[in-house]
């Protein structure tokens, strides 16, 4: 079924709650073939996590992938982690869809979200962050 000249890559979402980033390399990671973040798409700032920046992004990197000859891409998500938020942003999911949409063969979809094994010291000092 799958022939010699199908080319698939590896779509990295970053999905923060301030901002979105896609990036799309080739399979050992190496080589980066197009990236998008949500400020290239959104004049406001605001927006740039939003779920409709995300898809927007990802058809840009859709027809950019198609373009340089991939045909799939495994997509591998990611939240900032580490003491912050372990859940993916908002972008995350829409990004996935609209890259389904856009005629892209979705692969293996993996979560690689850093995650300590141990506590480590959050933002904000020993009291908190104070308004």
């Amino acid at each position: 079924m799958a022939s010699e000249k199908d080319k698939w890559g590896i779509a990295h979402i970053f999905a923060s709650f301030n901002n979105t980033i896609i990036t799309v390399t080739d399979l050992s990671g190496a080589e980066t073939i197009c990236k998008s973040s949500g400020g290239m798409v959104v004049k406001q700032a605001r927006n740039e996590s939003s779920p409709y920046a995300a898809m927007q992004m990802a058809t840009n990197i859709a027809h950019a992938a198609r373009d340089k000859g991939f045909v799939g891409l495994h997509v591998k998500v990611r939240a900032p982690g580490r003491g912050k938020q372990r859940s993916p942003g908002p972008g995350a999911q829409a990004a996935i869809r609209a890259l389904a949409r856009a005629g892209v063969r979705i692969g293996r979809i993996e979560d690689v979200t850093p995650v300590s094994h141990d506590s480590i010291r959050t933002k904000g000092g020993r009291r908190g962050r104070r308004v």
